[in-house]
């Protein structure tokens, strides 16, 4: 099944119901909305519905959390994110987004939307509108108010009687704690006392796994025992509250008390943490005072046994921590209470710059694909951390966005990157590295979105402040980016130029920077554009031999592309067919979208020209469909444009038009997933 439905992390219990009520609502209606306190399974209900054997959607179910945005302005990007598109073009998202829904059928969960209402309200309004076959499931504590909404109000698990499903559910997480609670739930009488823990508990989930975590230490007549005492405190505080949401708090509170100081604060001070992360953020984030560094692994190892941090094992990346948005809100207060909500906020976004600043030194590195995926695993905290630096510390910020280069450019994120970096350049003084690193970032994204005309503006005014620096790296990469803003719109004489060997050597500067191997890039693409082909393969050979040395793959893979080209050019159509291969290859394990593309337009020729037709016709399909996923076919180049058609040429005469159109079809249904 296409998608990224997350797994589940904890077993399920009950809601036949509601599963019945879901599957009815979601056969029947487009836009449904699961609606209840926190901490009452919205999520879990909308995953168990959405993942359920019988759910059919031609182009997927897809999964999108908002708990961890905070920038309304983002949410249209974390969609399209979500859902495969790396739109990469210049026009408004929510239009690409739309358009690209149009003919998809698809279901699309957005999870925990009660921060974002209005703009949720928004977009999924237009989406509606404009993708016939879409349907929408979200959950939020209150409802969106869009016509043709079906809410559907989820209520706590039942909590009466020897067999309900609370007592079920605080059983099954009493013994996850610890397999010595068996004991009390076979005995009829502590099963009764279970059995109004449950009850007083409203049958609330996650109040229920906090006090199924208390088994570890405590009885069950203790926990009852001390959680009737709490609530005969707290019953009547915040009386604004309506009962179960005063139900929530109390229960949260009482867990909170039941912790030892130290574990009361971390849980303060993660709070500032949007979305998952690692013990080494927290052990920077949060030590300080009374709870050292050494100290706050163990610590927050406590609170995974007290079921107020979750911990996830993700193959690759390592152990990964979560509060849910309840358990983080109340910790948030907390922090406030204690006047360190400024001090960990800057902690937190000073971890994540600093870690972008060693991101900038490995991209181009033997850990490549490990920081792309370690970036990709902190999107939410690095899109907080910029959001509070842009706030608090316009330096900072200016550096953490333009380190960010590679993120934004090469791994699927240009709009977010263009957005923040436009803000962190806006009012700075222009000068210094960190200004012309910021400015360079912003004409990458402006090359992919087609800007070709603003982004040689950006190139010059790049050229002069790489030249005040007297920084030959610089004026490398400003040549980069002006050589490849008149190349890709037909003129690559002039690129040769800015990038050729005759230029680098001009520049000086190391032969293995960032600059130096993009210019020999653009250099050994236009020497094909030009008909050069021999030249053009020796260039890009020798791009290919550096990057190896380096242990670098996304670059290598271009050079992969452009010998393809070459061989082409040269009539090797074998030759070409194998190095384009090597390039897909790399490109797919950086997930770049506008690579693919590229690799399956040249594939296709390739395989036309060795006289499989068919094979052709469905690589072409193929491409098409990522190419939509980058919003631009072939970036609106001729020389790119001219190499599709020539497949598209190819593959008509060997198979005939009938047949072409069949395998292209077939090849446009392919997963982009």
């Amino acid at each position: 099944m296409l998608g990224n439905l997350p797994p589940e992390t904890a077993s399920f219990v009950g809601r036949k119901r509601e599963l019945a009520c879901m599957d009815a609502l979601l056969g029947d209606h487009r836009l449904i909305t699961l609606t209840g306190v926190g901490g009452v399974g919205k999520s879990r209900l909308a995953l168990r519905a959405a993942a359920a054997p019988g759910r059919r959607h031609r182009d997927g179910i897809w999964w999108v959390e908002l708990s961890p945005l905070r920038d309304p302005a983002l949410l249209t990007t974390t969609v399209a994110h979500a859902v495969g598109l790396a739109d990469h073009s210049s026009h408004p998202l929510d239009e690409e987004l739309c358009a690209w829904m149009a003919d998809k059928e698809l279901l699309l969960v957005l999870d925990t939307c009660e921060h974002l209402v209005p703009e949720v309200r928004h977009l999924v309004g237009e989406l509606l509108q404009s993708a016939p076959g879409l349907t929408v499931l979200t959950t939020s504590r209150e409802r969106l108010g869009t016509p043709g909404e079906q809410v559907f109000d989820v209520r706590p698990l039942p909590a009466e009687g020897p067999d309900s499903d609370a007592l079920a559910l605080f059983r099954a997480r009493a013994l996850a704690a610890t397999p010595d609670a068996a004991a009390a739930f076979a005995d009829p009488a502590r099963a009764r006392v279970a059995a109004e823990v449950c009850r007083r508990l409203d049958g609330i989930p996650l109040a229920l796994e906090l006090a199924g975590a208390r088994l570890r230490l405590w009885t069950l007549e203790q926990i009852a025992q001390r959680l009737g005492a709490r609530f005969q405190v707290l019953a009547d505080t915040r009386p604004t509250l309506a009962p179960r949401h005063r139900t929530m708090r109390t229960a949260i509170g009482w867990s909170h008390e039941l912790c030892e100081p130290v574990e009361r604060l971390l849980w303060a001070r993660l709070s500032v943490f949007t979305g998952d992360f690692d013990v080494a953020a927290a052990r920077t984030v949060c030590a300080g005072g009374p709870l050292p560094a050494g100290r706050v692994e163990r610590v927050l190892e406590g609170l995974v046994a007290k079921s107020v941090v979750r911990r996830t094992e993700e193959r690759g990346a390592g152990a990964r921590y979560l509060l849910l948005d309840t358990i983080r809100e109340f910790g948030h207060d907390w922090l406030e209470e204690l006047g360190e909500v400024r001090t960990v906020a800057d902690r937190h976004a000073h971890w994540y710059a600093a870690l972008c600043r060693a991101a900038d030194t490995g991209w181009l590195g033997p850990g490549q694909v490990d920081w792309y995926r370690r970036t990709t695993a902190e999107h939410a905290q690095l899109r907080t951390a910029l959001e509070h630096l842009l706030g608090t510390d316009r330096a900072a910020a200016l550096e953490m966005a333009g380190a960010l280069w590679f993120f934004w450019f090469a791994c699927g994120h240009v709009h977010e990157g263009r957005g923040f970096l436009e803000r962190a350049l806006s009012g700075v003084p222009p000068t210094g590295a960190a200004y012309t690193q910021a400015l360079w970032a912003l004409g990458l994204t402006m090359l992919l979105q087609g800007d070709m005309d603003d982004a040689q503006a950006v190139g010059a005014e790049c050229t002069r402040a790489a030249d005040r620096l007297a920084d030959p790296e610089r004026e490398l990469r400003a040549a980069y980016l002006r050589a490849v803003s008149v190349l890709m719109p037909g003129d690559p004489a002039a690129a040769l130029l800015l990038a050729g060997p005759r230029a680098r050597a001009g520049h000086g500067g190391s032969t293995s920077g960032p600059g130096w191997l993009l210019c020999r890039l653009a250099g050994s693409y236009a020497l094909c554009d030009l008909g050069r082909f021999e030249e053009a393969a020796e260039e890009a050979g020798a791009l290919r031999e550096a990057c190896a040395e380096l242990g670098e793959r996304w670059l290598r893979a271009y050079a992969d592309y452009v010998l393809a080209v070459a061989a082409l050019g040269l009539g090797q159509h074998g030759e070409a067919a194998r190095h384009v291969r090597a390039m897909l290859s790399g490109k797919r394990l950086l997930g770049d979208r506008f690579g693919i593309a590229l690799g399956l337009d040249l594939l296709a020729v390739a395989v036309a020209a060795l006289g499989d037709g068919e094979l052709a016709a469905r690589l072409l399909g193929t491409g098409h469909a990522w190419w939509r996923t980058v919003g631009r076919p072939q970036m609106g180049s001729p020389s790119l444009t001219a190499l599709r058609d020539e497949g598209e040429r190819r593959a008509r005469a060997a198979i005939g038009d009938a047949a072409y159109e069949s395998a292209f079809l077939g090849g446009a249904a392919a997963s982009t997933g």
